[in-house]
């Protein structure tokens, strides 16, 4: 476990978190394309807040004494969560899942869609986690890269595995060992964020285009290819076709990455790396194909029948958005009931056919079948045991590792 020490960001990185924010997969909503959308200086200011000089230690640097908890006399949990990242109903007065676990279990649930970016919302709370205090969350949804610091930081309470029956056994092969909490002792994934091909058939003439190495040498595609401004996406996608592990990868090989890619933008294949911003392009045909995310694929082809996916045989990169509970929360066992709810496949085919995110949940198809046939068989939302087998993570990077590589990569982008 690591101390917590204030710390300040390279340019590098700043610049990197403010392209995530205005454009990037910080950007994106849950069923649209707008995550972020009305963010504005407060987002920047969760960057400030990051960038600053940081809050004492507090006494933290030892990790996270074990938290009073109050589950048992107080039947309530408080669960942050991302804008439109949670069931509806139709008349739009409630949230169907969460009100069968109240009545189930009789534990109240106040859900609250505070977290517009992993920057801007680790920004608020960072305060009182370092100082030892509540943060008044029971449990929070954060992206992989964040919920490996605040695992690291001693900032996230160890789960109880006899609480999370279903989960346990229900976690899906490809997210149940990140490298940065192996056997998920601290957290679960709520869902999964593939980074895929995609290509708009009418632009490219019918042909498929389903590798990197197509993107970035195939002269048909000249000028008509984007690729991601978001560094591990665009990174972890070109190391796949080198065919090396973005899990395992070295300094030599990220260099070799980005000479791969240097090569493509010097001859003009790419004609740029964009934020969800490629969507309207791809769309129009102004981008034959792209390094995309699922999420918008899905939302793109309910509206274009000529948007295409397709995921390469060196594989693919997927990201995770994950649950938490913050040291000092009060009803950690109720965070833990509330977690293990949704690993039961009804429930989490219910929160599947709404949010169209990679399921974590194994079991769940015949249920999602049940709502929706078509659901069921989209692989971007259910991968299926081949397309699973090719999902990989791009690996934890040190502080050192991230200034570096943000570093090289805003000069390839010309960020």
């Amino acid at each position: 476990m690591e101390s917590y020490e204030p710390e300040r960001l390279s340019p590098a990185q700043l610049a990197a978190m403010r392209r995530s924010l205005t454009s990037g997969r910080g950007a994106l909503t849950r069923r649209s394309l707008l995550r972020a959308s009305g963010m504005g200086a407060l987002a920047l200011g969760g960057i400030a807040t990051l960038g600053a000089c940081g809050i004492p230690p507090a006494g933290r640097a030892e990790g996270a004494a074990a938290a009073d908890d109050h589950s048992a006399k107080e039947k309530e949990v408080t669960f942050s969560n991302w804008t439109e990242y949670m069931d509806v109903s139709d008349d739009e007065k409630t949230r169907p899942t969460l009100a069968a676990f109240t009545q189930r279990t009789g534990i109240r649930v106040k859900y609250t869609e505070d977290i517009n970016d992993n920057v801007e919302f680790f920004g608020k709370i960072k305060p009182q986690l370092a100082a030892g205090q509540n943060t008044g969350r029971d449990l929070i949804c954060v992206t992989d890269w964040l919920a490996a610091r605040i695992i690291r930081l001693g900032w996230a309470q160890k789960l109880d595995p006899s609480n999370l029956p279903h989960a346990f056994a229900n976690v899906s092969a490809q997210f149940r060992t990140p490298d940065w909490d192996p056997g998920r002792a601290y957290s679960y994934p709520w869902t999964g964020i593939p980074t895929v091909i995609a290509y708009n058939a009418k632009a490219t003439g019918g042909r498929k285009v389903d590798s990197v190495t197509q993107l970035l040498d195939d002269p048909k595609l000249k000028g008509r290819v984007s690729f991601l401004s978001e560094m591990r996406d665009t990174i972890g996608m070109t190391l796949l076709d080198q065919g090396k592990d973005p899990g395992k990868f070295t300094d030599t090989d990220f260099d070799g990455a980005i000479g791969r890619l240097q090569k493509a933008v010097d001859k003009k294949q790419i004609r740029r790396f964009t934020g969800n911003d490629y969507t309207a392009d791809l769309s129009k045909g102004d981008i034959a194909a792209c390094v995309g995310w699922a999420g918008d694929i899905i939302q793109l082809q309910a509206d274009n029948p000529d948007i295409k996916f397709a995921i390469p045989a060196a594989g693919y990169i997927t990201s995770s958005d994950n649950l938490l509970v913050p040291a000092q929360a009060r009803h950690k066992t109720n965070a833990e009931k509330l977690i293990d709810y949704y690993y039961e496949p009804p429930v989490a085919a219910q929160l599947a056919a709404y949010i169209n995110y990679v399921c974590p949940v194994d079991g769940v198809r015949d249920e999602l079948a049940k709502i929706d046939e078509s659901m069921a068989s989209n692989t971007l939302i259910l991968p299926d045991r081949e397309m699973a087998a090719k999902s990989r993570s791009f690996r934890s990077l040190s502080t050192e590792e991230e200034t570096a590589y943000e570093e090289k990569f805003a000069k390839l982008i010309g960020a």
